[in-house]
C-alpha cells in the first residue's frame, strides 16, 4: 500500500485548522514540561486511571446492546452475553477487571498525590475534584454491583443499603432513595441502573473536564522536599513526546493486566439471586468497600455500654467526618499551605492508608 501524500495530509491539516482552533494544542506540544524527579513515576498512575476509565466507557456500553434491566430478565441477560454473545465473556471480564483495576490505581494516585503535597495552592480545586471523582468511582462500583442480580450481589447490596440506614436522621430516607422501597427488589435494581448508566456518567464527564483543565492550567505539582533539594529549579521533560511515550508504556502494562485477568480470571457470574433464600453465610462487600465494612463489624453495639450511643451510628459519622476532612485537607493543612513543612498530615495519611489494609485484610481472614 503506498504512502498517503504529503500534499493530501497538508490540505486536510488547514482544512482542519480553518475550522477548528488547534493553537492551544500546538502550544502544549511545544511548551509544556513534566517536572523530573525522584517521585516523577506517582505521575503515571493519574494517566493510567483515564486509560481504565475510557476502558470501563467502551466496555460499559458494549454491555449495554445487551443488558436488560429487570429482575426477570438481568441474570439471563448477562447469561446470554457471556455465553452466547461472541467475546461476550471475555467483554464482561474486561469490564469486572477493568473497575477493580481502576480502583486500586484511584487508591495509589490520591495517596500519592496526598503525600506528595499536591493539594498545595493553587491546586485546591484539583485535589477536591480527584477526591469527588474517586467517590464516583465508589458510586460506579457499588451501583453496578447489583447489576448482574446474582445471590452474592443481591445479598451484599441489600447489607450495603441496610448501612446507610443507621445514618442519623436521614438514614430511613437514604435507605428507601437507595432501595426505591424498603426492600431490595426489580425497583432497586432499575434505580441502580440508571444511577450507573446515565446520572454518574454525566457528573463524572463534567468533573473530570473540570480535573484535566485544572491540571492542564497548572502543571503537575513537585513535592515540596524536592523543591527544597533542587532549590527551586526542578529538571523537566517535554510533555510531547517524552512523557506522552512513557504514558503510554503505563496504558499498555495496563492493558496487558487486563488481558491477563480476564483470560485466566474469567469473571464469574453465580447463581440468580432469590430474595426469598436466606442469607448465605460469609457475605462481604468488594474489596474497597471492606476497610468500611469491618471496621462497623468490630464496633460492639453500644459504646462504652452507654444505652444511646450505637457504635454503628458512631462508626458511620466517623467516617463521614474523615471523608470531610480528606476533601477539604488543602484547606487545613494551613502549614503546607503556607510553604512549611507539615508532617502532622504526612503521619495521618500514613495511619489512614495502614488502617485501610489493615481491614482489609481482617475483612478476608476473619469471617
Amino acid at each position: 500500500m503506498s504512502p498517503v501524500p504529503r500534499d493530501l495530509l497538508q490540505s486536510l491539516r488547514r482544512f482542519v485548522e480553518e475550522r477548528v482552533d488547534l493553537s492551544a494544542l500546538r502550544h502544549m506540544a511545544r511548551e509544556k514540561e513534566v517536572p523530573q524527579h525522584r517521585h516523577s513515576f506517582w505521575y503515571y498512575f493519574g494517566g493510567m486511571a483515564l486509560f481504565l476509565l475510557i476502558v470501563q466507557m467502551v466496555t460499559g456500553i458494549l454491555l449495554l446492546l445487551y443488558y436488560r434491566p429487570s429482575a426477570e430478565e438481568a441474570f439471563e441477560s448477562v447469561q446470554f452475553i457471556m455465553t452466547r454473545v461472541e467475546f461476550g465473556w471475555l467483554i464482561r471480564s474486561v469490564h469486572s477487571w477493568a473497575a477493580n483495576l481502576l480502583i486500586a490505581v484511584l487508591f495509589v494516585h490520591m495517596f500519592s498525590a496526598f503525600l506528595m503535597k499536591a493539594y498545595r495552592r493553587p491546586r485546591e480545586i484539583t485535589w477536591m475534584t480527584g477526591v469527588v471523582l474517586f467517590a464516583l468511582m465508589l458510586g460506579f462500583g457499588f451501583s453496578g454491583y447489583l447489576l448482574p442480580w446474582n445471590e452474592l450481589a443481591y445479598f451484599a447490596t441489600r447489607v450495603g443499603t441496610a448501612i446507610a440506614a443507621a445514618m442519623p436522621l436521614a438514614g430511613e430516607f437514604f435507605l428507601r432513595f437507595l432501595r426505591a422501597g424498603d426492600e431490595v427488589s426489580g425497583a432497586t435494581l432499575a434505580r441502580f441502573y440508571g444511577l450507573h448508566v446515565a446520572v454518574l456518567p454525566a457528573i463524572t464527564l463534567a468533573v473530570l473536564a473540570v480535573h484535566l483543565l485544572l491540571v492542564q492550567q497548572h502543571g503537575m505539582s513537585v513535592p515540596p522536599s524536592e523543591e527544597r533539594r533542587h532549590s527551586g529549579k526542578v529538571p523537566a521533560m517535554r510533555f510531547v513526546p517524552d512523557y506522552i511515550l512513557r504514558d503510554l508504556v503505563g496504558w499498555l502494562a495496563a492493558l496487558a493486566a487486563l488481558a491477563l485477568l480476564a483470560a485466566l480470571f474469567p469473571w464469574e457470574l453465580g447463581k440468580k439471586a432469590d430474595p426469598f433464600q436466606a442469607v448465605p453465610v460469609g457475605i462481604k462487600p468488594e474489596w474497597y468497600f471492606l476497610f468500611m465494612f469491618q471496621s462497623l463489624k468490630l464496633l460492639p453495639p453500644h459504646l462504652f455500654g452507654i444505652e444511646w450511643l450505637e457504635g454503628e451510628v458512631v462508626g458511620i459519622l466517623v467516617f463521614t467526618a474523615a471523608g470531610g476532612a480528606w476533601l477539604l485537607v488543602p484547606f487545613l493543612d494551613r502549614r503546607t499551605a503556607r510553604g512549611e513543612r507539615s508532617r502532622l498530615f504526612t503521619v495521618a495519611g500514613v495511619l489512614a492508608l495502614l488502617f485501610i489494609i489493615v481491614m482489609t485484610v481482617l475483612g478476608y481472614v476473619l469471617e
